[in-house]
């Protein structure tokens, strides 16, 4: 599971539809309706708001934003009705680390947005965070490759 901190319009066709499975299995758990995932690691962030549901709804209602952009027909009816405003920190290191995480994906899943995206300088997060200067965050499974 790879709930990305980074804006979901850095991913491919292929990854966008993936974290839409990933963030809907992830608002599964939270919500209490699942056996395994309960401590996976990507879920830290949401459990830690004061209302991991709605944090998650408000994620995921940007995924279908960015969809929708690209002309995509995700079901909106699938995120829960909760609704979250308040903002969540990502630290820059962490954006960092997936961003380079992202682009190792891109260079063989798809070249021509891996050849735009490298020259980014300036990542952006998803919506829900605000980039604080730090490492990578402590929940992240580190592979020493990225």
């Amino acid at each position: 599971m790879r709930l990305w901190s980074v804006h979901p319009y850095y991913l491919d066709a292929k990854g966008l539809v993936a974290l839409w499975r990933e963030g809907l299995l992830a608002q599964k758990v939270l919500q209490g309706h699942t056996k395994g995932y309960k401590n996976h690691p990507q879920l830290t962030r949401f459990k830690n708001t004061s209302d991991p549901v709605a944090a998650i709804a408000a994620y995921l209602g940007f995924v279908v934003d960015e969809a929708e952009s690209r002309g995509y027909h995700f079901d909106r009816n699938k995120i829960t009705a909760r609704h979250c405003t308040k903002k969540n920190t990502v630290t820059s290191g962490q954006l960092e680390y997936e961003f380079g995480h992202l682009l190792g994906k891109l260079k063989d899943r798809d070249p021509r947005r891996y050849a735009r995206l490298k020259e980014v300088s300036e990542i952006s997060a998803h919506p829900i965070f605000n980039e604080t200067a730090g490492n990578i965050e402590d929940w992240e499974i580190i592979n020493p490759t990225k």
